[in-house]
């Protein structure tokens, strides 16, 4: 199945391509003849016209002191040489009518010697000029096509030019030559050099364009074969740019798709591995405290436990309880932040004074550890507006890991200073920090320093990715900065309204 949609795909690109070049060269074929014949019927037409203009007035000139019906025997031989050597020098038939529409002199007279005596000749003498032809004739030149009325088999140039002696018109020259057989192998021979010349631009244009569109599939043909690994489950492929050595027009939009497909697949992949991470992480964080929590139950209720050691165990059924909840305001935080659900209901509030009571709401844990609070005695008011509900989680969740990250007797150092346009805020502790190739990575979603800070990690990887999109939607920032074995600094900024 690959490898026919392989091939399809290659197929119809090249076939299109193909096709196109074809109905251009049929194209350009037809407008060709059509030029062509338009060309070749006005060159004709043009020295038909001439001709006649030419034979009216030689004939003219022979009649001049004799009329036509009086005319010498050598006047006839004069005339009709001048019509025989006319008509064959231009391939057409020239001929003299009197103004009745009877042919008097044509080529076939000197052909004949009953018709040199008698003027008649067994061509010419079945033709009768209609008298409406006739008359526009005796009026002067005249060009068109037709058949003469009826007189000739097929469509002819006719061009005409009445004779006029001493303001008199005493006859008319006729020039007809064929359309059909003139035009006919004049366009026989350009369509024979064009199909020649069209075959071989056909035959090499055939080759390109085979191999173009073999080399502009290329990339499609690739990511089709990749789009399919990657619904296995697969990310590991990438798709190659420099698809030959020579590069004409440099990068183009295919480069930049395989750029974007590349940067997909990498995106994919880590996000494939972060929900891996995360559905273990997430798992485990439901097992561990669902499983205390049904122990610590059915101990209070088999009577395992001793009746005084209730409440000690309840403590801690409700500490899970509290944890799990956590848990899935988070996860469902996190989906309401995906979906675009998360609305804002901005308060006027003081941020420090949120700091500070989320201190006292960790100080156990702080007097535990022996922690040192820095920075609440220089700690200004500093007043905003904005989600309180939202800001309060962002200020939890990085005074949490502060806490929580703080090793027994070390530090936490919190500032707050403000101008104008917004408040910057900064939460430092010492300890462990974070290496330097994974500061820039806290901040996305599932994602979880297990090698540095496992052994106190109780979260999913949820917690700095929620702040960063809080943060952000009230058009704010936040940073990371961290020294290995010294420190971990988390500082946002807020806009006052």
């Amino acid at each position: 199945m690959a490898k026919r949609r392989k091939s399809g795909l290659f197929r119809k690109y090249f076939l299109v391509t193909i096709s196109i070049i074809l109905a251009s060269f049929v194209f350009i074929g037809g407008a060709l003849l059509l030029f062509v014949s338009g060309l070749w019927m006005n060159e004709k037409n043009t020295l038909l016209a001439e001709n006649t203009v030419s034979v009216a007035q030689n004939t003219r000139d022979v009649l001049k002191s004799d009329y036509l019906d009086e005319s010498s025997r050598s006047s006839v031989i004069v005339i009709c040489n001048t019509l025989l050597q006319i008509s064959n020098a231009v391939d057409a038939d020239f001929f003299i009518v009197n103004p009745e529409g009877h042919v008097v002199y044509c080529k076939e007279i000197l052909q004949s010697n009953m018709a040199l005596y008698t003027g008649n000749c067994m061509v010419h003498n079945r033709y009768s000029i209609p008298a409406d032809i006739m008359e526009q004739a005796m009026q002067g030149t005249v060009c068109k096509t037709g058949d003469l009325g009826g007189i000739l088999d097929d469509v002819h140039f006719v061009v005409s030019s009445p004779i006029v002696v001493d303001g008199k018109t005493v006859a008319v020259v006729f020039s007809t030559q064929s359309i059909v057989d003139g035009l006919t192998p004049y366009v026989a021979g350009i369509l024979k050099m064009f199909t020649y010349a069209t075959l071989f631009a056909f035959f090499v244009a055939f080759i390109l364009v085979y191999l173009v569109s073999f080399r502009l599939t290329k990339p499609l043909r690739e990511m089709s074969a990749a789009a399919k690994q990657y619904a296995t489950g697969d990310f590991s492929k990438r798709i190659s740019i420099n698809r030959g050595k020579i590069r004409i027009w440099g990068h183009d939009e295919t480069d930049e798709l395989v750029q974007a497909f590349n940067s997909m697949a990498q995106a994919l992949a880590t996000l494939e591995m972060s929900r891996r991470s995360f559905v273990a992480n997430v798992s485990h964080e439901l097992k561990t405290p669902m499983t205390t929590i049904g122990g610590f139950i059915d101990g209070i209720l088999d009577g395992t436990i001793e009746p005084e050691k209730e409440a000690q165990y309840l403590k801690i059924v409700s500490d899970e309880v509290k944890r799990l909840s956590r848990l899935v305001t988070g996860m469902l935080n996190m989906s309401k932040i995906e979906a675009g659900e998360l609305d804002l209901k901005p308060t006027n509030f003081d941020i420090s004074e949120m700091i500070f009571h989320t201190l006292l709401s960790f100080e156990q844990m702080i007097d535990n550890k022996h922690i040192e609070i820095r920075g609440l005695d220089s700690f200004k008011s500093n007043m905003i507006t904005a989600d309180k509900d939202m800001i309060n989680q962002v200020v939890y969740n990085l005074v949490d890991n502060a806490v929580k990250f703080t090793p027994d007797g070390g530090y936490i150092d919190v500032s707050s200073k403000s101008d104008a346009e917004k408040v910057i805020i900064k939460i430092r502790n010492s300890g462990r920090g974070i290496p330097s190739d994974e500061i820039d990575k806290i901040f996305e979603r599932f994602y979880k320093i297990d090698k540095s800070r496992s052994y106190d990690i109780k979260g999913a990887g949820m917690g700095l990715y929620i702040v960063k999109t809080i943060i952000e939607l009230h058009g704010g920032q936040i940073a990371a900065r961290s020294e290995e074995g010294l420190y971990t600094e988390f500082i946002f900024q807020l806009p006052l309204n």
